[in-house]
């Protein structure tokens, strides 16, 4: 009783809630473009929010693109070889900072197996290096062709619970890899990692060893009077334009340049920008 007449001292309010959700369903989309204009027309109402309605418009791109729009090329995939050594696998593990590697045989050619980082931990802390092998550290991996829909692979993903995946051409030859976050930030966008800088901390973080962490859409100005740099701001406004013309193409994370003295490793990017660097600073420019 006492709900019956909480609805009916604020018809104009029903009336509201009712009229949207009738003008959802009577305007049935007849092709993606109308649903488009229908979810935005939900947003400008409030019904959706504008975050929400960003998601669903990725969702609805995810579902038309293909692996190959946003895997990693194989010339840019940090692996190790199958018959490596301990010692000779740590270095690439600690420099990449990644947390899988496909692991390729002798001819470099073929991805044989995956490695998981985490299964190295034991080696130095429970177990001597000397009896690493490789053998029994590698894991299977999953093979997935270019053309295979991202919204299909992110299902296979979270079905076989797998994070990385192996991408091959027509001919079966290996083109690159796709992880299970390349995917995801297609949906959710850009997924923040333990280097990204919160807002209130300004676009420049320095870390205890030395190394700065560095957004690359600082400016100029604030890298050189952090660095006490020369850039010149001439032709780019921020240091992700020097660097991303120092590379000469859009890098993958893991990547590195040298510009004069100082040594620029990619932290976080995706297939249309760079968002994070590592920087070094080599002799004759130090950062008190």
């Amino acid at each position: 009783m006492n709900d019956a007449l909480k609805n009916t001292n604020n018809p104009v309010k029903s009336r509201s809630w009712l009229e949207r959700l009738t003008a959802l369903l009577v305007r049935e989309p007849k092709n993606r473009e109308q649903l488009t204009e229908i979810l935005r027309d939900a947003e400008e109402r409030n019904v959706l929010s504008a975050d929400i309605l960003s998601m669903i418009e990725r969702i609805l791109l995810v579902s038309e693109m293909q692996v190959r729009e946003v895997m990693i090329p194989k010339t840019q995939m940090v692996v190790v070889r199958k018959d490596s050594k301990f010692e000779k696998i740590l270095p690439i593990v600690i420099e990449s900072g990644h947390s899988r590697f496909p692991v390729v045989d002798a001819s470099l050619k073929d991805v044989v197996g995956m490695l998981l980082a985490k299964d190295l931990l034991k080696y130095g802390f429970q177990q001597e290096p000397q009896s690493f092998s490789m053998n029994t550290m590698i894991r299977p991996v999953i093979f997935v062709p270019q053309s295979k829909r991202l919204d299909i692979l992110l299902r296979e993903f979270r079905v076989n619970r797998n994070h990385i995946a192996i991408v091959i051409d027509e001919y079966g030859h290996v083109a690159g890899l796709v992880t299970i976050e390349d995917v995801l930030e297609q949906i959710v966008g850009d997924i923040e990692d333990e280097y990204d800088i919160d807002e209130e901390n300004g676009h420049i973080k320095k870390l205890d060893d030395g190394v700065c962490i560095v957004k690359t859409s600082t400016s100029i100005e604030e890298f050189n009077n952090y660095f006490h740099s020369d850039f010149s701001h001439d032709e780019f406004d921020t240091i992700g334009g020097i660097v991303l013309q120092s590379f000469g193409h859009l890098p993958k994370r893991g990547e590195i340049t040298k510009i004069q003295t100082f040594r620029f490793k990619v932290l976080h990017a995706d297939n249309r920008r760079i968002y994070l660097v590592e920087v070094k600073v080599g002799k004759g420019k130090k950062r008190d």
